[in-house]
């Protein structure tokens, strides 16, 4: 408990940006997008006459997006406990809508999205929802790939105007235990905060939060190894992709070792192309979650 209180503490200690909701254990943010001066078109309802009807606001603009284990939950789970808390905190629901009252393809294509990996929506399984307080506006987004879940935030806050401090109802632990927990829970995990474009092998210059953690990791625990596992779409031959993943792997390893300290013996690097996706590669929203670097627990 005295871990939830300190995490509440440096909330309210922090700028009031968009941590105002508690997501279940294990939710990582994956993007981060602030606009000191943006406009943004808020749907005001469904798709209708070829277009989603939506008013223009204009303040700071917060454009957040995190990934969840959602298990068998449902878009409707994922979303209640996030309404009642905006609710509990003084906004007014406006506008709420599901994938095929809101107009399915349209909808989506007509609203503002995040762009992925940093969001995915499934066009036949959403849940959107517009809610105001006083002059502040805030909509989210909720959809599912199996087993994760994906959450989508923008809030607009008039300029000069000082944002309510977050009222935390729920337990929590921040993304970075949630990480771990999967690594020592499943013996594998997603370094999501990695990410390739299609034939692209280079990691950029990025702190990448993910990799501390698993420096952190192998230094807690030194009988510990590692394997890191390039993944890519299904675009090419498979002899190149298994290359180019490989490749990747060995990306994420060098950095480990050349910045994060880790022993070289203690981590491998391997590519597997395209032969264990976690989606389709039917779409370009599920090309880009397959081109992935997981890192494994080799525990002998």
């Amino acid at each position: 408990m005295i871990r939830y209180l300190c995490f509440y503490i440096a909330l309210l200690a922090a700028p009031a940006l968009a941590q105002d909701l508690t997501l279940p254990s294990g939710a990582r943010q994956i993007s981060d997008r602030i606009s000191a001066l943006d406009s943004y078109d808020l749907p005001i309802g469904v798709f209708a006459d070829g277009s989603v009807p939506s008013r223009t606001v204009e303040g700071r603009v917060e454009r957040l997006t995190w990934r969840l284990q959602a298990g068998s939950s449902t878009t409707l789970q994922i979303l209640a406990p996030l309404q009642d808390q905006l609710q509990a905190q003084g906004f007014e629901i406006t506008f709420e809508c599901e994938a095929r009252t809101c107009g399915g393809f349209d909808f989506r294509f007509g609203t503002e999205v995040v762009p992925t990996p940093d969001m995915y929506v499934a066009i036949h399984d959403y849940r959107f929802l517009s809610a105001t307080r006083d002059d502040e506006v805030l909509t989210l987004l909720v959809s599912r790939n199996p087993p994760d879940g994906y959450v989508q935030m923008i809030r607009v806050t008039p300029v000069g105007t000082q944002s309510q401090p977050p009222l935390v109802i729920e337990e929590t632990v921040d993304g970075a235990s949630g990480l771990l927990n999967d690594l020592t829970r499943d013996g594998h995990v997603i370094l999501d905060d990695l990410h390739f474009r299609t034939g692209e092998v280079a990691l950029g210059e990025g702190s990448f939060a993910s990799l501390a953690l698993l420096a952190g990791y192998l230094a807690d625990n030194p009988s510990t190894q590692m394997a890191l596992v390039g993944h890519t779409d299904d675009t090419g031959a498979l002899q190149a992709n298994i290359e180019v993943s490989t490749k990747r792997a060995e990306a994420v390893r060098a950095r480990l070792i050349e910045a994060h300290g880790v022993s070289a013996d203690r981590i491998e690097a391997q590519g597997v192309g395209y032969l264990a996706p976690i989606t389709s590669n039917a779409s370009p929203e599920g090309r880009d979650i397959n081109r992935r670097v997981e890192a494994v627990l080799l525990v002998n």
